[in-house]
């Protein structure tokens, strides 16, 4: 497990899902990686659900517009500053940059290849507290039908680097500041997205049972160097995935 007090900018720091029903997603998601709730009001009749792992703050939901999905947050040091660069390197701004209360300032932007991402300048809030370990974040992954095109839209916007891996069908790791912060695949069987991964200490064992809690697991658990992940979908319909095997500090 590795808590966190900041994050470098250019680092993935946050998940949070928007759902079409709040309520049967946090009882979906307290079954997969126990997860408590704390529930604050963020304006009329709309609730921002931080889910807890161990008291400690490891994701978000909250009702909103369909289709249900997960929004990955990278940190960055201006929000404004970011979101302008990435218009000039051909995003397209999905939302421009507002504070979120006390917590931070954000933006929401298309990359050239249509994956949403949010941008985080964070102040009370500095993200995920805790990550790499069962229940928490513990990588991302863009999946998109041009990786050339994506990997040098955030290079250029983040000084990313992205690695290769050999025999991997083209797979690539990409590095923030020296360091592993997520990778970049090219399918084009889903829409463009990032989608979060998540720690799990028996992936085997929610492959089996997904169905029963009213998910549904989209692939086999495939092995990777540090374990093995399979991607599901939630009971709403909202992508991500799980990992077993050894985190990152």
């Amino acid at each position: 497990m590795a808590n966190r007090t900041s994050y470098p900018p250019g680092t993935f720091s946050w998940a949070e899902l928007v759902t079409s029903d709040a309520d049967a997603a946090k009882g979906f998601y307290t079954e997969v990686f126990g997860w408590d709730y704390r529930d604050d009001p963020v304006g009329e009749g709309m609730v921002y659900s931080t889910a807890l792992l161990g008291g400690q703050p490891v994701a978000a939901l909250y009702r909103g517009d369909p289709p249900p999905h997960w929004n990955c947050y990278v940190t960055v040091t201006s929000a404004d500053n970011a979101a302008a660069r990435a218009a000039e390197l051909g995003a397209s701004t999905l939302a421009e940059p507002f504070d979120v209360l006390d917590a931070g300032r954000m933006a929401v932007i298309a990359d050239p290849t249509g994956a949403a991402l949010c941008l985080w300048e964070p102040r009370s809030h500095i993200g995920a507290a805790v990550v790499n370990a069962p229940g928490a974040l513990t990588w991302n992954d863009l999946i998109t039908p041009d990786v050339e095109a994506a990997a040098r839209f955030y290079g250029d916007l983040f000084g990313w680097a992205t690695l290769e891996i050999p025999n991997a069908g083209g797979y690539r790791v990409i590095q923030n500041g020296g360091r592993s912060n997520g990778g970049m695949l090219s399918r084009e069987v889903i829409p463009p997205s990032w989608i979060p991964y998540f720690g799990h200490e028996d992936l085997s064992g929610l492959h089996a049972r997904a169905g029963d809690l009213g998910g549904r697991a989209l692939s086999e658990p495939v092995a990777v160097p540090s374990g093995r992940f399979a991607l599901f979908a939630d009971p709403q319909g909202a992508l991500f995935a799980a990992l077993t095997g050894t985190y990152d500090d």
